[in-house]
């Protein structure tokens, strides 16, 4: 379990002047959980994840992992942690590099080549393990980034921009490694712009900015059915009929046209009348998922209180 407390981050400058990164920030995250951390340019995620791996120190305010500070956790159990600029000397080649870090994370010299071929194959490196870092493409040195962070069984992990650089294969691939993850006693802290992939991949996921905790959403929760909602249809054929029955918010053409209505049921009665009219549809969904209008709404809210 991380807990995190009225934590507050202030830096300083050579001139003295106050810098607040994190301000009265409190969470609980619980085992088994798996926690995206979302927010703008410059919200404070990358000072939280630094004094959750213990790199620096909260101001004010406590941190502790189960029941340890931070920088004590790390030292008596790792953590998996994949950082959003990969740093590994550029003339390292990707398997020795593995094998390196598998001695670092308490392999023994028996081990640490078997630790390090079962992460390249889990992570489709076989055919660059013999390359030198500095010719990697970028998605291929993500990709071995996240194999170092996974190379031994941890119980907390944190990710920070994992994505980044992966194609949509990978991307995919990705998500299912996440979920292998996921156990009763590990927390994963995935760190991200991608809002699409923490609502797809995580249970909760904790708006920043300006420093503070702006909201948690649960990326399980559903619209609210009460409040105006603007869905997007895809339609094959009759795409003309759909102002007739729907006002449209806004219609990005070849059938892709974005309809608002009241609630759930005015929504399936006009796609009813749309069918019963001839009309073909390929598909129905929120334009915006409940992360995203979530994180719209709190930062917004956030720029306009600053």
């Amino acid at each position: 379990m991380i807990e995190l407390q009225s934590v507050s981050k202030v830096y300083r400058s050579i001139l003295g002047r106050a810098i607040t990164a994190v301000e009265d920030f409190s969470l609980r995250v619980d085992d088994g959980e798996i926690l995206g951390v979302a927010g703008p340019n410059g919200a404070g995620k990358s000072t939280l994840i630094a004094m959750l791996l213990g790199f620096t120190r909260p101001t004010v305010g406590h941190i502790a992992i189960d029941g340890l500070a931070p920088r004590r956790y790390v030292e008596r159990n790792g953590v998996g942690y994949l950082s959003e600029l990969i740093q590994i000397p550029p003339r390292w080649h990707a398997e020795k590099a593995l094998r390196r870090y598998a001695l670092l994370s308490g392999s023994s010299n028996a081990d640490a080549p078997t630790v390090a071929a079962t992460a390249i194959k889990r992570l489709g490196l076989e055919e660059h393990c013999h390359k030198k870092i500095k010719t990697l493409s970028k998605g291929n040195l993500q990709r071995l980034g996240f194999a170092q962070a996974t190379l031994v069984p941890r119980r907390v992990y944190i990710f920070d921009e994992p994505t980044h650089g992966l194609d949509p294969v990978w991307t995919h691939r990705f998500r299912g490694v996440v979920t292998e993850l996921r156990a009763p006693d590990t927390i994963v802290i995935i760190a991200s712009h991608n809002l699409d992939e923490l609502q797809r991949l995580t249970d909760r996921v904790a708006i920043i900015d300006h420093g503070r905790l702006q909201r948690v959403v649960i990326t399980g929760d559903v619209p609210d059915s009460s409040a105006a909602i603007v869905y997007r249809l895809t339609v094959v054929e009759g795409a003309e009929e759909v102002r007739t029955v729907f006002p449209v918010s806004f219609d990005h053409g070849r059938g892709e046209i974005e309809v608002r209505v009241n609630d759930l049921p005015e929504l399936n009665r006009g796609i009813a009348e749309l069918i019963g009219r001839g009309v073909i549809m390929a598909g129905v969904k929120p334009a915006e998922s409940v992360l995203e209008a979530q994180f719209r709404q709190a930062v917004g809210s956030s720029a306009r209180r600053s």
